[in-house]
C-alpha cells in the first residue's frame, strides 16, 4: 500500500515537471521591446555620440576650407629699440673742414676785422656732433594688412573639395557605426532573451530532478530500486545544478552587454520574441544593395576621390601663385617720416626648384589613388562574398527548423509515452527524466537555431546598408515568433 502511494507521489511530480517544462519564464526586470532598445541605442550609446561628433568637426573643417578664398586681414602693432640711431656719421670731416677753413682765414683773402666773427660761427659747428638722424632708435607702430589669393594654381578649390569629401566620409562612418549598433543590439536583445528562457528551462529542470531525488531516496529505502537508480538521478541533479548555474552566469553577462549597448544601466527584460521569416529576397537583391549602400564601400569610394583631389593639390605647386596685398599704419611713434604710411601691391611667387620634392610628393600621390583603387576593388568583392556567406548561413539556420520541429513532435511524443508506462509501472524515473531533458535540449536547440537566424539577418543587412530595416522584417506578415513550447504564432 505504502509503495501504491510512493508510486502515485511519483507520477504526480513528473506529471508536475512536464507541465512547468511549458509554463511560461518569470518576468523579472524592465521591458523593453526590440524598437525601443534600438531607438535608444541611437541615441544614448557613446560611440553614436563620438560619430556624431566626428560628423559636427567634418562640418566645420569644411566651413574653415571656405575660408581659404576669403581675404585675410591682420592688425599688427610693434615698439623696437634699436641699438643705435639710424642715420649718417659726418664727424670724420670734422678734421678736414676745420683745417681747410684755417687754410682760408690764414690765406689773407678774408680781411682780418670778419675773421673773428667767423670763428666765433665755426667754432660751434666744429663743436656740434656731424651724425644725420633719419630714424631713432625708440620706434612704434599699429598698423593693419591685407592679403587676398588670386590664383593658387587650384589647391583652393582641391583643399575645398577634400573639406567635402571629408565631411561626406564622416557622415558614411556615423552610418557604418550605427548599422554595427543595430547587429550588436539584435545579438544582446535576443541573447539575453534566449538566455532568460534557457535559465528558466535549467530552473525547471532542476526542481523537477530535484524532487525525483527526493522520491528516489524514499524508494531506495524500501527497497523499490537500487542504489544505482538513485546515484544516476543524484548525478542528474548534479549535472542540472552545474547547467543551471551556467545559464545564470551567461544571462548576468548578456545583461551588462545589453545596457552596454543601449547606454543605459537597468536590469533589463526583451520582450520581443524571436522569430523566423517564411519568404526571403534572393542573395542578389542585397548584393546590389550593399554595392549601393554599404558605408564602408561608399568610404573608400570617398577616400579614392579624396586621393586624386591631393593629386590636383600637389599638381598646384608647379603652378605659380598670386596674391594682392596691402597695408598701412595708423599710429606711428617716432618713426620717420619718409616712410610711407600705406602700401598695395600684387605678389608672385614661382618655385623654380625645391630639391625635386614637388615631383616625389606628385608621384606619391598617384602611386595612393592606384593603391586605393585597388581597395575598392577588393572590398567590392569581399563584401559581395561576405552577403553570400551571411545570406547561406541564415537560410541554413531557416532550413534546419524543419527538422528541428521533428525531433520536437518526437520528443514531446516520447516523453508522453514514458509518462504513460512511468504510472503503469512500466518504465523507471531515470528514463522519465532523460525524456524531460530531451525535450528541453530540442526545445533550446529551436530557439537557438531561431536566435542565429536573427543576428545573422542583422549582419546581413548591416553589408547591405539596410540595419534600419531590420525592425520592419520582423513585422511581415511571413515572421513568425518562434515560442519555447515548440509553437509559431505570426507577429
Amino acid at each position: 500500500m505504502n509503495g501504491m502511494k510512493i508510486s502515485i507521489k511519483i507520477a504526480v511530480t513528473a506529471a508536475a515537471l512536464a507541465a512547468a517544462a511549458y509554463a511560461p519564464a518569470q518576468e523579472t526586470g524592465r521591458a523593453i521591446t526590440l524598437d525601443e532598445a534600438i531607438a535608444v541605442t541611437l541615441t544614448e550609446n557613446p560611440a553614436m555620440k563620438a560619430a556624431a561628433y566626428e560628423e559636427r568637426a567634418a562640418q566645420q573643417q569644411r566651413r574653415a576650407a571656405i575660408g581659404l578664398r576669403m581675404p585675410q586681414i591682420n592688425l599688427t602693432g610693434a615698439y623696437a629699440y634699436l641699438g643705435k640711431d639710424i642715420g649718417f656719421d659726418f664727424n670724420d670731416l670734422k678734421t678736414p673742414v676745420n683745417d681747410l677753413a684755417g687754410k682760408i682765414l690764414g690765406s689773407g683773402l678774408i680781411a682780418p676785422e670778419l675773421i673773428p666773427s667767423i670763428q666765433g660761427l665755426l667754432n660751434p659747428m666744429m663743436n656740434a656732433d656731424w651724425f644725420l638722424t633719419l630714424q631713432d632708435r625708440s620706434l612704434g607702430f599699429v598698423g593693419g594688412e591685407v592679403t587676398l589669393p588670386i590664383w593658387m594654381g587650384g589647391k583652393i578649390n582641391a583643399a575645398n573639395r577634400a573639406a567635402r569629401l571629408n565631411e561626406r566620409t564622416a557622415a558614411e562612418q556615423g552610418n557604418q557605426t550605427r548599422n554595427a549598433l543595430i547587429s550588436e543590439l539584435v545579438e544582446r536583445y535576443f541573447g539575453l532573451a534566449l538566455a532568460t528562457q534557457v535559465v528558466a528551462v535549467r530552473q525547471q529542470v532542476a526542481d523537477g530532478v530535484r524532487r525525483h531525488l527526493e522520491d528516489a531516496r524514499v524508494l531506495e529505502k524500501n527497497g523499490m530500486i537500487a542504489r544505482s537508480e538513485r546515484l544516476y538521478v543524484e548525478f542528474k541533479m548534479a549535472e542540472a545544478e552545474r547547467e543551471l548555474a551556467n545559464a545564470k552566469l551567461q544571462a548576468e553577462t548578456l545583461s551588462s552587454a545589453l545596457s552596454n549597448t543601449l547606454g543605459r544601466e537597468s536590469d533589463w527584460r526583451p520582450v520581443t520574441a524571436l522569430f523566423l521569416i517564411g519568404e526571403i529576397e534572393e542573395p542578389a537583391y542585397y548584393q546590389d544593395l550593399a554595392a549601393a549602400r554599404n558605408p564602408l564601400l561608399t568610404e573608400v569610394s570617398l577616400k579614392r576621390q579624396l586621393a586624386e583631389e591631393n593629386v590636383r593639390a600637389q599638381r598646384s605647386a608647379f603652378l605659380p601663385q598670386v596674391v594682392a596685398m596691402g597695408g598701412g599704419s595708423f599710429y606711428n611713434y617716432q618713426v620717420a617720416g619718409f616712410v610711407p604710411r600705406w602700401a598695395v601691391g600684387v605678389g608672385v611667387n614661382i618655385k623654380l626648384f625645391d630639391g625635386l620634392n614637388r615631383e616625389y610628393k606628385y608621384s606619391a600621390a598617384k602611386q595612393t589613388v592606384s593603391r586605393v583603387g585597388e581597395l575598392q576593388n577588393k572590398a567590392s568583392q569581399d563584401i559581395a562574398v561576405l552577403v553570400e556567406k551571411l545570406y547561406n548561413q541564415m537560410m541554413n539556420y531557416r532550413n534546419q527548423m524543419t527538422s528541428i520541429e521533428a525531433s520536437l513532435a518526437f520528443a514531446e511524443e516520447y516523453l508522453r509515452m514514458k509518462n504513460s508506462a512511468f504510472r503503469e509501472g512500466m518504465s523507471s524515473a531515470t528514463d522519465l527524466i532523460d525524456a524531460e531533458l530531451n525535450l528541453a535540449g530540442v526545445r533550446t536547440e529551436r530557439l537557438q537555431a531561431a536566435y542565429n537566424f536573427d543576428v545573422l539577418l542583422a549582419q546581413l543587412l548591416e553589408a547591405a546598408g539596410i540595419s534600419d530595416e531590420y525592425p520592419s522584417y520582423a513585422r511581415r506578415n511571413d515572421a513568425q515568433a518562434v515560442l519555447f513550447d515548440g509553437s509559431r504564432s505570426g507577429n
